[in-house]
Order: structure tokens, then sequence, then C-alpha cells
């Protein structure tokens, strides 16, 4: 009997699951992302805060940036309004997770399309490119990356910096660092011999300080894409922002932009 009972039990599960799942799959379909922004009449945007130019507080705490100017305009392109959007800082640690849970509807935050990220989430069509580079002391001898053997070299989690790095030079000493700052500090407090990410990122470090160099070599070409939910239910919220980068494309925005902000 006892027996007879978990088969009953099992056949009652299964025929449980074939219904919800199979005859009555609209119980659990997605709401559509898009219609949803568009009933809040906000868009919530992951993006960096500690990558300037892209992604910075401003002295009156107001986030701005290139990339937050893009998201602007694709608040723009999908509510009327450059200012229906609300900002959220993300890592680039959690980043992915903040997307693929529906915590945020879409991160912009010098994200590169990888293949690996595509199996997780979905990109828009790529809005930029960078590539990766190297930041050293500009007392440094280091010259490219053949001379990082050994060498201490600093990584901010969760880049395709490090990826890259492991594989282009395995015996290098892999440093993580959390952000760009305290990478940057690490690097001009001797801790690490140089910091690799990003052309368009480290470049500002440069800039701002002569103390340190960016090497003129590049070892990637990464294209930035903004990060949306896998799904059917995002479908429609990516043809619109692939809609709104191509179109500011074609009306140079993009490259406004990047006058903008020196990239």
């Amino acid at each position: 009997m006892k027996k007879l009972g978990i088969i009953f039990t099992l056949i009652f599960l299964l025929l449980t699951a074939f219904y919800y799942f199979v005859l009555a799959p609209e119980k659990y379909t997605e709401p559509d992302l898009y219609d949803e922004i568009i009933k809040r009449g906000k868009i919530k945007v992951g993006i960096n805060t500690d990558s300037k130019p892209f992604g910075f507080y401003n002295k009156d705490w107001e986030i701005e940036g290139y990339d937050a100017d893009l998201a602007r305009y694709i608040a723009q392109y999908l509510l009327k309004s450059p200012n229906a959007v609300e900002f959220f800082p993300v890592t680039p640690a959690n980043r992915m997770i903040k997307v693929s849970t529906g915590e945020l509807d879409i991160i912009v935050a010098t994200m590169t399309i990888t293949p690996q990220r595509q199996e997780i989430i979905d990109f828009s069509i790529p809005y930029d490119y960078a590539g990766q580079a190297l930041l050293v002391k500009s007392s440094s001898k280091i010259t490219s990356i053949a001379d990082l053997s050994g060498q201490n070299v600093g990584v901010v989690y969760g880049t395709t910096a490090e990826k890259n790095m492991l594989n282009l030079v395995p015996n290098a000493n892999i440093i993580g660092f959390r952000n760009y700052r305290t990478a940057y500090e690490a690097l001009k407090a001797g801790k690490i011999d140089a910091l690799t990410s990003d052309d368009t990122i480290l470049s500002r470090f440069a800039f701002e300080d002569d103390s340190v160099k960016l090497l003129p070599k590049r070892y990637s070409r990464e294209p930035y894409g903004i990060a949306i939910r896998k799904g059917k239910s995002t479908k429609k919220l990516k043809e619109n922002i692939d809609f709104a980068i191509t179109d500011m494309k074609r009306k140079n925005v993009i490259t406004r932009l990047r006058h903008k902000w020196e990239l």
C-alpha cells in the first residue's frame, strides 16, 4: 500500500507539472519588460560610478559621464524624456547578477560583449569599442606586456582584462581589486607593477596624473554593449535599444559623446 501511495503521488506530481508547464503556460509567462518600463515611466539602469569619464559622481553627488548620457538618450527614445532614468551603482563583479535577476532593467557600464557572457545575459548591438592596455608608473621600465613575467599586475574583478591577462601572461602575478580607484592607488603605492584594463578607462588616470603613463600598445578589441536579461520577455526592449543605438550612430550622437568626454 505504501508503494502504491508513492506511485500515485508521483503520477499526481507529473500530471500537475504537465498541466502548468504544457497545458497552461500562460500562467508562467514573464511579463514583457518593455511594457513594464513604459507603464512604470522609468528605466532602472546599472552604472559604474568609479570609471570616469564613463560613470562617476560629480561634486554635487550626481551621476554623470559617457554611459550616463547614453542611458539618458535611451530613456529619451523609450519614454520621451532623458530624465526618465533611475541610476543604481554596480560593480564589474555584481552587474551580471543584478540584470539577470531582474533587479535592474539594463546595465550601461563599459561592459564588453563576450560569448561567455552571452550564455547568461543578452546584449544590445555595440555602442562603442575599447582596447586592453597597461598603466604603469612613469618611471617604470615596463614597455609592453612581454615585460610582465613575474610582475604583479592589477585587474578589477569581473572584467575581461582578468581572463585576457591569464591567457597572455600566465606567469604574471595577477592581483584582483574591487574597483579601479583602489587598483590605481595600489599602483601608486608600488603594490603592483602595472594595472591593466580598457584604455578608455585607464586613460583618465594618465590624463590627471603625470606620475603614471598609459603604454601605447593595445592587446584586444572590446565591443561595449548594453546588458539586458536573457529571455523572450526582453526581446522587445532589446529591439528598441538596438534601434536607438543605430539612430544615435546615424545622427553622430555617439561621436559627440566621445568628443564631450574626450575619448
